[in-house]
Order: structure tokens, then C-alpha cells, then sequence
């Protein structure tokens, strides 16, 4: 396995899953919180979490446009919340999305927090389709893409998984279930 040095963005949301995940696939992990440790990172992950609170704190550390050149040149992953961070737009005027990847994200596009679920979905990596158990909580969905954007996986007919060149959104949390095949996928864009 890889032995890429993987940060996860620290400042709020569900970051310590993601770190024991790629911890178990033999990755070198940190969390990011300073442009110092941002620096020391081949690929970024920006957790699920609450994206206002989020980018409230990004832009409180000076991580805003420090994570937009980094995700420009090196593989960056948002779940959830990081995937409306990650997204050139996004239905929500409270939120400033980091314009990454050219799809439309609408927040809590599946309900509330009441509303979470578990559902069946494939995803699509290298030509292999699989089944995977996705987790929804507050979801957001992509509601639209550009030619560019490669949809990779879906569930009851939405795209959950999308790709453009380097980044990389899941709308769901992979790191709340046994499967490693995303986190695994990621290491080796």
C-alpha cells in the first residue's frame, strides 16, 4: 500500500474516522490545522461536518486560499460537508465554496439530521463496479455538473461519487462503515 502522506482537515466534523481508516491502510496520516502541516501533505481530505462552521474556521486560520492552491495541484477529497466546500456552487448564499470541482451541491438535499440514512449504492474505480453501504447524514447532492466532472457512483439514481482531474466528493461518509474501497481509491489518484 502507499505511503502517502495523507491530512485531514482538523477544524471541525468527523476527521478522527478518516484518520483511522487510512491509519489501518498503512498511510502516514496528520491533521491539518496550520499551513505548516498543509505543506507536509501529498493529498488532503476536508471531513464531513458543518460546512459554515467549516469555512468560518478556514478563513479564521488563513486556510482558505492555502487549501484552493493545494487543491489545484494535489488530490483532495471532500465528504459531506467537504464536498460543499470543494464545489463551484453551491444553492446556500451563506456559504463560498472553494470553486474546485464544477458541479452545483445543494445542502441537506436528503433532510435533516432525522433524516439520515442507510442505503445500497455502486460505485464505478478503474473499471470495477462494486456495491457499498452508504451512510447519509444531512446529505448534500449534486444537483449539477460540468462535462468535465466524471460521475462515479450513485444511489437511487444520484450521483454520490464524482471526479474531476484531482478532487475528488463523496456526498456520503465512507469512513462510518467497514469498506475501505473509496479511501483506498483516493490514495491511489
Amino acid at each position: 500500500m502507499t505511503k502517502a502522506r495523507v491530512g485531514i482537515l482538523a477544524l471541525q466534523g468527523d476527521f478522527a474516522l478518516h484518520q483511522a481508516k487510512f491509519a489501518r491502510l498503512g498511510a502516514n496520516v496528520t491533521l491539518v490545522k496550520t499551513t505548516n502541516e498543509l505543506s507536509q501533505i501529498d493529498r488532503l481530505v476536508i471531513p464531513g461536518g458543518e460546512s459554515t462552521t467549516m469555512q468560518l474556521l478556514m478563513d479564521r486560520f488563513g486556510l482558505r486560499q492555502p487549501v484552493i492552491a493545494f487543491g489545484k495541484e494535489k488530490p483532495t477529497w471532500g465528504t459531506c460537508a467537504g464536498l460543499i466546500l470543494l464545489a463551484r456552487e453551491v444553492d446556500n448564499p451563506l456559504i463560498r465554496p472553494l470553486g474546485l470541482i464544477d458541479i452545483k451541491a445543494k445542502r441537506n438535499a436528503y433532510g435533516r439530521q432525522v433524516d439520515s440514512f442507510i442505503a445500497d449504492g455502486t460505485v464505478t474505480f478503474d473499471q470495477t463496479s462494486s456495491t457499498l453501504e452508504m451512510v447519509f447524514i444531512r446529505a448534500p447532492k449534486i444537483i449539477g455538473y460540468a462535462d468535465s466532472v466524471m460521475p462515479l457512483g450513485y444511489c437511487d439514481g444520484d450521483v454520490v461519487v464524482a471526479r474531476q482531474d484531482n478532487i475528488l466528493v463523496t456526498s456520503f461518509h465512507p469512513e462510518l462503515t467497514d469498506q475501505t474501497i473509496v479511501h483506498k481509491y483516493f490514495l491511489e489518484m
